[in-house]
């Protein structure tokens, strides 16, 4: 898109730990950072070293005093299908429960940063990609992704990330979309208050970039401000809930319905899921 091309440095991978990584690219135009999560061959997972890299992003992003608004998104087919099931299958019940307890963490991380962080979902946000996207501040998407939080379905509740699901849609409505009954279209997720800006096929990142830059004119104190005094009302209490649906993932991930579901993901080979 011309307007992207002129307005954004050219996509390129973030240093994480002095290395490069190439699974999450980084853009930066001066005061608006857009993370892109870059696992195509996995639909965007988030692997055990996908997450660590968000937070270490996120973290950068945070430290950088020429960043006033960030936007996260994912490469194409999609947004993010949550977590890595191939790598979940290698592992005991024990590590899928730190697994999902570190992800929670990385992911409650967003309601902390001073800057607004934006989501735009093109094609796909699945489990934890959809509670990932829902943890943002301002949620963008195209009319016709699909948003679909299938743990119920394969045996276990969805282990993190509700709280603010349930800010955005309301307790009823957010219990159903857990129950994962049907994939829904970012239209019918609008009308039920869990996408914020509904845009045509294409253009999620293009809108997302425009609300960024007008936030990112804004006194950047005024808008930390006003975040930080609303995060209790959005997110407070996910920790505590986040520790209970995590315990419940656990156990439920003990049970049959849920160990047929990770045979149905083999475990990744040796060095990672790809």
């Amino acid at each position: 898109m011309p307007h992207e091309a002129a307005a954004a440095v050219k996509d390129g991978p973030a240093t994480v730990n002095g290395r490069v990584d190439t699974d999450l690219l980084s853009e930066h135009d001066g005061v608006v950072a857009v993370l892109r999560l870059n696992r195509p061959a996995v639909r965007n997972a988030l692997g055990v070293e996908a997450v660590e890299r968000l937070a270490a992003a996120l973290t950068a992003i945070e430290e950088d005093p020429r960043v006033r608004a960030a936007i996260l998104t994912g490469a194409p087919p999609g947004f993010c299908s949550g977590s890595d099931l191939k790598e979940l299958a290698a592992l005991p019940v024990s590590g899928m429960v730190r697994h999902e307890t570190r992800t929670g963490e990385v992911v409650r991380a967003i309601s902390r940063l001073g800057i607004p962080v934006i989501a735009a979902v093109e094609g796909f946000a699945i489990g934890g990609g959809f509670l990932l996207a829902t943890a943002c501040d301002i949620v963008v998407s195209a009319r016709d992704a699909r948003w679909h939080l299938p743990e119920a379905r394969l045996g276990w509740v969805p282990p993190w990330g509700l709280q603010t699901l349930v800010t955005r849609v309301g307790p009823a409505a957010a219990r159903r979309l857990a129950w994962g009954e049907r994939p829904l279209s970012g239209q019918e997720l609008h009308r039920l208050g869990g996408v914020d800006d509904l845009v045509a096929p294409g253009r999620a990142l293009h809108h997302a970039r425009e609300i960024a830059a007008r936030l990112a004119a804004l006194p950047p104190r005024a808008v930390a401000s006003t975040k930080r005094a609303l995060a209790d009302a959005v997110a407070g209490g996910a920790e505590e809930l986040d520790t209970r649906t995590t315990w419940m993932f656990g156990e439920d991930c003990e049970y049959g319905v849920a160990r047929a579901g990770l045979l149905g993901f083999p475990p990744a080979p040796a060095g990672g899921s790809r």
